[in-house]
């Protein structure tokens, strides 16, 4: 193997383990499990209620999702050591992820700010038609969904899926509460029934809730089906244009089925929608490492880099853009000019 070629291997090792990598460098197993809790605020520091919030790992991967408090707050238990990553993509505003690293202790104090899309935008238009909808719904339905929502942020999923499966008992046409359903089986553990729940939110609203194609994207591309999960994603994202995470996971699938240009097309997409989703600079590693276009893979190290200095992640990726740097510089031929 070529020296460039080991340093690529590196930078996948990057990507696909970092919290194998974290583990290595501590130098031995968990001591001991963490929590992770903070306040999500809008415009004029006001908290955020019933916004999701996706606990990720580092390799970009949900743990699982959250719901705010009326007060802005979230908090997840019983994480291993490691780095993380907290993404809200809440329709209306700009998405955002940012990495948290629990690899010494636990974080309360996690502090994000939601910033509003332009008013004109196609995402600010589709909540407010989505908001209609949901005002739409029978009283009864909408505080079930409330209810089930409490129950997720009081870690009682079984609970809330209870109250979600009745708010579609009572309302077989409130096709947001299927789609909360699917999340409470993703929180529970149930891919299969997530994915039943994500059709059923897709048949209701006659395939017009783009996140609901998102949603079941990313199942089935986590249970290794590339080619439904990327036809899945690409109605994903014309039903939701400016949807970053549905972008991502449709450069994911592509990746998974070497096609290698689309996938690239797809992550400069979500990076242009969401500048700061670490997640994207990954991908876009990973893409770039396939080309062996190493150029571009130091500006994704570097982009990484900017946004993520100083978690273990970040020092990793520092280590491997002079690795490969190094190796860039060894493989040039030498100056021959007298």
């Amino acid at each position: 193997m070529s020296r460039l070629g080991s340093a690529a291997t590196l930078v996948l090792i990057w990507l696909i383990f970092p919290a194998l990598l974290l583990a290595q460098r501590m130098g031995g197993g968990e001591s001991s499990r963490r929590h992770l809790g903070g306040t999500v605020y809008l415009e004029n520091n006001k908290p955020a209620d019933h916004v999701t919030v996706e606990l990720r790992s580092a390799s970009g991967s949900m743990i699982a999702p959250g719901i705010t408090t009326a007060s802005g707050s979230f908090e997840f238990y019983d994480l291993a050591s490691g780095s993380y990553a907290l993404a809200i993509n809440q329709q209306g505003y700009q998405p955002i992820e940012v990495t948290v690293d629990l690899s010494l202790t636990s974080s309360n104090g996690v502090t994000i700010y939601l910033k509003p899309l332009a008013s004109n935008s196609p995402a600010a238009t589709s909540h407010s038609t989505i908001s209609t909808h949901e005002l739409s719904m029978p009283q009864k339905a909408r505080d079930l969904m409330e209810s089930g929502r409490k129950k997720l942020r009081d870690k009682d999923a079984q609970g809330a899926l209870s109250d979600f499966q009745e708010a579609v008992s009572t309302a077989p046409d409130y096709y947001e509460a299927h789609y909360q359903v699917a999340l409470a089986y993703l929180t529970i553990g149930k891919p299969d029934d997530a994915e039943k729940s994500f059709r059923k939110s897709i048949e209701v609203s006659g395939d017009k809730y783009g996140e609901a194609d998102v949603g079941l994207g990313k199942v089935l591309l986590d249970k290794g089906n590339a080619a439904d999960a990327e036809k899945t994603l690409r109605r994903g994202v014309e039903l939701s244009p400016n949807s970053s995470r549905g972008f991502y996971e449709l450069g994911r699938a592509q990746l998974t089925e070497k096609k290698i240009p689309d996938a690239e097309k797809s992550a400069e997409q979500a990076r242009s929608l969401a500048p700061d989703y670490l997640a994207v600079y990954r991908l876009l590693a990973n893409i770039h490492v396939q080309e062996k276009n190493y150029a571009a893979l130091l500006q994704d190290l570097d982009a990484y880099i900017k946004l993520d200095p100083d978690s273990p992640a970040g020092t990793r990726a520092k280590q491997m853009r002079d690795e490969v740097q190094q190796k860039m510089a060894a493989q040039k031929p030498a100056d021959t000019r007298p």
